[in-house]
């Protein structure tokens, strides 16, 4: 019956696949806002914990390393755990996005615009 209509058959599986990853982006999107993850630095002294999106949630710092002579050392100590968590978030999240990628038969290093 729809001989002549060629590829059309195709193209609407194109689009309904497009609209499930985008669906699945969207849901792994709100995954990344409730995925917690932990930097620390100076042995666990200092932890920051953000969301897998790379939002800052806490900071847990050891009141030993507040000594005025240390200042500079409690306060490499901190940005050093930020940056750990802020590291371990992208990790996570990348994780997560070749998860999907990987689901959807795409290949392992596709990189999605966000």
């Amino acid at each position: 019956m729809f001989k002549g209509l060629g590829g059309l058959g195709d193209m609407a599986k194109m689009m309904q696949a497009a609209k499930d990853m985008q669906a699945k982006m969207n849901d792994l999107q709100e995954e990344l806002e409730t995925i917690i993850v932990t930097g620390e630095s100076g042995a666990g002294l200092v932890k920051a914990t953000s969301t897998a999106k790379g939002v800052l949630t806490g900071l847990d710092i050891d009141p030993s390393i507040f000594n005025e002579s240390d200042k500079e050392v409690a306060e490499d100590l901190i940005l050093a755990a930020i940056k750990d968590a802020q590291a371990k978030a992208q990790d996570r999240s990348q994780d997560e996005m070749a998860k999907l990628t990987e689901g959807l038969g795409l290949p392992a290093d596709f990189k999605m615009p966000f």
